[in-house]
């Protein structure tokens, strides 16, 4: 992931850009260093959060609205606009659903059944909706020049569609990952 990180930052397409689509990753990464000792998380979500820094990596080197990949499935597909966007906000349901089921979990706050994949819903949405209030935020104060980062595409419905791409993944997630990521938390040491 690190030279990922270093690689994209070589030569983005735009600079600002690329800082605010990576910034995810530089805040998270030292929590996560630091957090490891003290609680490790499990495999499959240690596997998910280095798939969305990749993402993020990959849509602040390109834009999301460049990203090649994207182009791909938008011709395969016969879309209007690159997806790969979707496909971010999707990953962004999927990472926050699944570290707000294993906390809640693990730290005994809320016992395995409805509420916590209930829970883990509401805090994916939350984290979606805070994201949209940050791409609205840069927006105001870099006006044009946030058109990159916010990959609209020319699309009136983007946040609302955003955000539901990661109700889905979040849903998805947590429907299908949650059995596994249950297993491997019995797995690690009670650290609760």
């Amino acid at each position: 992931m690190l030279l990922a990180l270093v690689g994209s930052g070589i030569a983005p397409y735009d600079r600002a850009t690329w800082l605010l689509e990576v910034a995810p990753v530089l805040l998270a990464a030292p929590v996560l260093i630091w957090s490891y000792q003290r609680f490790p998380l499990t495999r499959l979500l240690y596997v998910v959060i280095t798939v969305h820094a990749l993402v993020l990596i990959l849509g602040g080197a390109y834009t999301y609205a460049r990203v090649p990949a994207g182009f791909w499935v938008q011709d395969w597909l016969e879309l209007s606009r690159n997806p790969y966007d979707k496909f971010g906000h999707f990953i962004q349901g999927v990472t926050p659903a699944l570290l707000a089921r294993e906390i809640l979990l693990r730290r005994r706050l809320v016992t395995a059944g409805k509420m916590l994949g209930f829970l883990a819903l509401c805090v994916a949405l939350a984290f979606s909706a805070f994201y949209e209030l940050i791409e609205w935020w840069v927006a105001l104060l870099a006006g044009e020049g946030a058109e990159d980062f916010l990959g609209t595409q020319g699309d009136p419905w983007d946040t609302q569609s955003d955000m539901f791409m990661a109700l889905l993944g979040a849903l998805l997630s947590v429907a299908l990952l949650a059995r596994p990521q249950d297993r491997q938390i019995c797995r690690l040491s009670p650290q609760a």
